[in-house]
């Protein structure tokens, strides 16, 4: 795959449920270019934060915001165009679109996904693989579990291996 037009996105969740979506980062990069970023809060459908020891976010801070129903015509337009998407972790990037979608009952998106855990390893041989060790082993700068930090910083995983041409990943 020789494309430079890709979405990188990355979620956090309130809790354990996938549809639990509290933050999503967006991140649309054309011709190994970021021409578009965005980050929301999202109200997910349960009040109940088991995770915010981890992204620091609170019902507090998203009972007023739109829900991943609410939002999706925002977030819809970073999807059109691109190629292909891309998480760090997207095993779990892409079941939170997954789950967010269907409990919407909203058209999940084609898109392939592809992982910067794994490319991490297969290209650059890299271990760990958390986003804070690809990160400093690269010199990007990260707050991590900020959704839009997170998700410029695979973004910038992503366009080294483009730039490196080091293609040799997988869809998941």
């Amino acid at each position: 795959m020789n494309s430079n037009s890709f979405l990188a996105i990355d979620f956090e969740t309130a809790n354990y449920y996938r549809h639990s979506a509290c933050a999503v980062g967006l991140v649309k990069v054309e011709n190994c270019k970021i021409i578009r970023k965005k980050s929301f809060l999202i109200k997910p459908p349960q009040k109940e934060f088991y995770f915010s020891y981890i992204h620091g976010i609170t019902w507090e801070d998203v009972k007023n915001e739109l829900t991943f129903e609410e939002l999706w015509p925002k977030m819809k337009s970073f999807f059109s165009g691109v190629d292909f998407l891309v998480a760090h972790n997207a095993s779990f990037d892409k079941s939170v679109l997954r789950k967010c979608c269907e409990y919407y009952d909203i058209e999940f998106p084609q898109n392939d996904f592809l992982c910067t855990v794994q490319l991490s390893r297969r290209l650059w041989n890299i271990y760990p693989t958390n986003l804070p060790s690809v990160c400093n082993h690269f010199k990007i700068p990260l707050k991590h579990h900020d959704a839009l930090s997170d998700t410029e910083a695979c973004a910038q995983i992503m366009l080294r291996a483009i730039k490196e041409k080091k293609f040799a990943y997988e869809l998941t």
